[in-house]
């Protein structure tokens, strides 16, 4: 299975490519498949980041317009979603720094839905949890905050996270491991549930 997931991920960098090579080309009408490929995920980093879908929408139209305008830049070292993603994260944190308001991503989960067979008590309990997590990683320092976003919520590995960043692999990795420590420490009364 996992090596199913992997073709899909080459399958998808590959088209990814081809697209962005036609778009160059003159074909400007098929940057569409890139959007449509990965709007979501940048929305979602868009409502990380600010919170409410309004600023979100904005967010992903003018990542979008940046990445159009560029697009003759990218030149294939790193998957597109890589680097989408820095545009992404870069216009994100310029924005950010103008407001001083980063949220986590792991704040957002509305796409989920509670399977309606749950007892009361147990989506309380749920929702319980969710908020003690959501409370933890609020309170975490932002480049830690960030790096756990990125590697969890956008499952990218520490190489993409750095190229997003700039922040180098061995501090992204001690961010994450220094993170779960917190987390935990944070968490330990939850589990006694």
């Amino acid at each position: 299975m996992h090596d199913e997931s992997q073709n899909v991920d080459a399958k998808t960098d590959y088209n990814d490519q081809l697209i962005v090579s036609q778009v160059v080309s003159g074909h400007k009408d098929l940057f569409r498949l890139l959007v449509r490929q990965h709007e979501k995920a940048v929305f979602a980093m868009g409502i990380s980041f600010f919170r409410n879908t309004d600023d979100a929408s904005d967010f992903t139209q003018e990542v979008f317009l940046k990445a159009y305008k560029s697009l003759s830049r990218f030149e294939g070292r790193s998957r597109f979603s890589t680097w989408l993603y820095k545009i992404a994260y870069n216009t994100a944190l310029n924005e950010v720094n103008r407001r001083k308001e980063y949220q986590s991503l792991a704040e957002e989960d509305s796409n989920k839905l509670v399977n309606s067979t749950e007892t009361p008590e147990r989506i309380t309990l749920r929702n319980a949890a969710k908020k003690a997590v959501r409370t933890a990683i609020d309170e975490l320092p932002e480049r830690f905050r960030i790096c756990v976003d990125l590697f969890y919520f956008y499952d990218r590995s520490y190489q993409e996270i750095e190229v997003i960043t700039g922040i180098p692999v061995n501090t992204i990795k001690s961010h994450v491991f220094r993170s779960k420590m917190i987390l935990r420490e944070k968490l330990k009364s939850l589990a006694d549930m």
